[in-house]
């Protein structure tokens, strides 16, 4: 597209309608390696539609999809200084997934009669990597830079987006430079004007896509975003745009997309399959949707599904008004994968009626890079790794996590000092402001380590591998007690003090861990102003461990109330710990606990130990200090 393509919306007070669009989606011809590099992709060519009648010609349109990029461009990991890997030998990055629209597109050009294909992504776009907070908060996209993810999509010829909740992590005003960058919409018909209910983005696009010898067909693409942004991002957002339930607004707008001309609608929805709420009861209006409202809305054909981090090639669905099949897919997270959603269809009596529908995804290792995304981007690349690597402020003494699953140590008594002191931060002038807070932490890495003098940003991330998010729930002591109980069952029992080598206490096996309790499900609780301290006896079974637990010094009263920071995949369920996942949630604004750190130590300059750091918990075996040797 070029720039009188380009389509904007206002600000959050105006109101703004469809979109429609008569451009065809940019093809690159990239020869015979096509398709080599799509069967190499895990592509499967969909059966011909075998029902009748078979005249007039059955042709298949092609909708590509991606969602949850969340900053990536390169596969690269910013906080390891390397190339991206994991235990799946994933790869990840939008220049892979150019490489892949383009291997389709080629395809499809050769393709008898076939039109051109689509491009969508879901959600979640403008946040996540070190890449996106650099032009967020380092060098802000409202300063004039082009922001590398609207460059990398323009350049790969995207068609429309959706909002993602992460889109508002950094504020409207963000969000607002970044959709002017765009050459094609970001859609978010649930996303309203706080005092009026009409959408502050556009709800829709149409796309007219040529088919030889038989006209146009004109594809609705709607735009639903998560609401529960309501929550995670109130500070942003409260007073100026609230969000309907994805159900409820696609029942209202998919009907005006068929009436302003759509032969097919296919829907781009920042919310998971299945019916789920982690924020509870917070919200009328659940947070994942999609089947629900592929089984319920009429008229929807197809549907991209965001937000769940889960890869689900094809899922058919009937709706129950209609009785018509919908497809949905899920590629998986930070480019990994792209969707395709393929739709035969045939023109009857002057009207385009999908007979069939498919859906599959293409694995992004199995490419290279876009040449044309990398040279884009790569001063921008070169930019934020010297960023992650460069000293943000220095450290009185070195601390290290080898240590962390038995012995109470500086490193993870950093992480807590940090959420429950941004957790406390933000519950001024609440009810619970008077409430003494707690932080949950757990030792992800035992070769993380702070060194003694210059801090890095790298040096602070590794504390913190994981991309959780912060929360806070309220608990009284008597749950405390069980959360710290069930977290002791990461220790394996023993007879008397030792010493012992670290294998011979740690890492239990449970019914629920067979092969031994992971570190990252041991959890340590510390208090922000005052300690909260605690002994576990392993050599007592589980469930009787924790002995003296106490706050402030005086014993913790089982209705005694408390405030908890705790990270979003143990509140959501993750470990299965105990109360977490039903208490009442206080403070959730979706911020990056690694973030946190890294701005706590950019902030202050220095991190002292002596500042936070108390030897509060520790292992006893019948009462005796239990001793580990490695």
């Amino acid at each position: 597209m070029t720039d009188s393509d380009q389509t904007t919306a206002g600000t959050p007070a105006e109101p703004v309608g469809g979109v429609e669009n008569h451009g065809m989606g940019r093809r690159t011809v990239i020869g015979g390696a096509a398709a080599t590099a799509l069967a190499a992709a895990g592509f499967t060519a969909a059966p011909a539609y075998a029902g009748k009648p078979k005249e007039p010609e059955v042709v298949r349109l092609t909708v590509m999809g991606t969602t949850d990029l969340h900053g990536n461009v390169f596969n690269w990991d910013y906080f390891k200084n390397a190339e991206y890997d994991d235990s799946a030998h994933n790869d990840i990055g939008l220049a892979k997934i150019g490489t892949l629209v383009k291997a389709v597109r080629t395809r499809i050009k050769g393709e008898r009669h076939a039109p051109d294909p689509l491009l969508i992504d879901a959600g979640d776009t403008i946040q996540g990597t070190p890449l996106a907070y650099y032009f967020a908060k380092i060098q802000p996209i409202t300063g004039g830079h082009r922001h590398p993810m609207a460059a990398a999509m323009n350049e790969i010829g995207y068609d429309a987006a959706a909002l993602g909740n992460h889109e508002f992590n950094y504020g409207l005003d963000i969000l607002r430079k970044f959709q002017s960058q765009l050459h094609f919409p970001l859609l978010g018909a649930n996303a309203q004007d706080w005092t009026t209910g009409l959408p502050v983005f556009p709800p829709y696009v149409l796309k007219k896509v040529q088919v030889h010898g038989q006209g146009q067909i004109t594809v609705g693409i709607l735009g639903l975003t998560n609401p529960g942004i309501a929550i995670w991002d109130k500070a942003n957002v409260e007073n100026k745009v609230k969000f309907g339930g994805i159900v409820e607004l696609a029942k209202e707008w998919v009907p005006k997309v068929r009436a302003a001309g759509a032969d097919i609608v296919i829907v781009s929805a920042h919310s998971g399959m299945d019916l789920s709420s982690s924020y509870g009861d917070a919200l009328p209006v659940p947070e994942n949707a999609s089947v629900l409202m592929a089984e319920t809305v009429p008229g929807i054909d197809a549907v991209l599904v965001g937000h769940a981090h889960l890869e689900i090639p094809q899922r058919l669905v009937t709706n129950k008004v209609t009785g018509a099949q919908v497809v949905l897919t899920e590629p998986l997270k930070w480019g990994m994968r792209l969707s395709l959603i393929e739709l035969d269809v045939q023109k009857v009596g002057g009207k385009w009626t999908v007979l069939d529908r498919h859906s599959q995804v293409l694995n992004a290792n199995t490419v290279m890079s876009d040449p044309k995304v990398v040279r884009i981007l790569q001063e921008d690349h070169d930019k934020v790794v010297g960023y992650v690597n460069s000293k943000i402020g220095t450290c009185t003494e070195a601390m290290s996590a080898a240590t962390a699953p038995w012995e109470d140590t500086a490193a993870l008594d950093f992480v807590n000092f940090v959420q429950a002191d941004a957790v406390s931060k933000a519950l001024v002038g609440t009810p619970q402001a008077t409430l003494p807070v707690l932080a949950i932490a757990a030792p992800f890495n035992r070769a993380a380590a702070i060194p003694a003098g210059d801090v890095s940003v790298r040096d602070v991330a590794g504390l913190y591998i994981f991309d959780n998010t912060l929360l806070a729930v309220t608990m009284t002591g008597a749950q405390v007690k069980d959360y710290l109980e069930f977290s002791a069952q990461y220790f394996k029992q023993v007879s008397g003090p030792g010493p012992f080598p670290s294998d011979q206490v740690t890492n239990a096996v449970t019914p629920t861990a067979p092969g031994g309790t992971p570190d990252y499900n041991y959890d340590i609780l510390g208090g922000l102003t005052k300690p909260l301290a605690y002994k576990i006896d392993i050599a007592k079974p589980t469930g009787s461990r924790i002995t003296d637990l106490s706050y402030d010094g005086a014993p913790v009263a089982a209705g005694q109330q408390f405030v908890v920071a705790v990270n979003n995949y143990r509140q959501s369920g993750g470990g299965n710990f105990p109360h977490v996942k039903t208490a009442p949630v206080v403070y959730n604004r979706q911020v990056e606990i690694r973030q946190l750190m890294i701005d706590y130590v950019t902030a202050t300059g220095e991190v002292n130990p002596n500042a936070f750091h108390t030897t509060d918990w520790s292992l006893t075996a019948n009462g005796a200090p239990v001793v580990v040797t490695s």
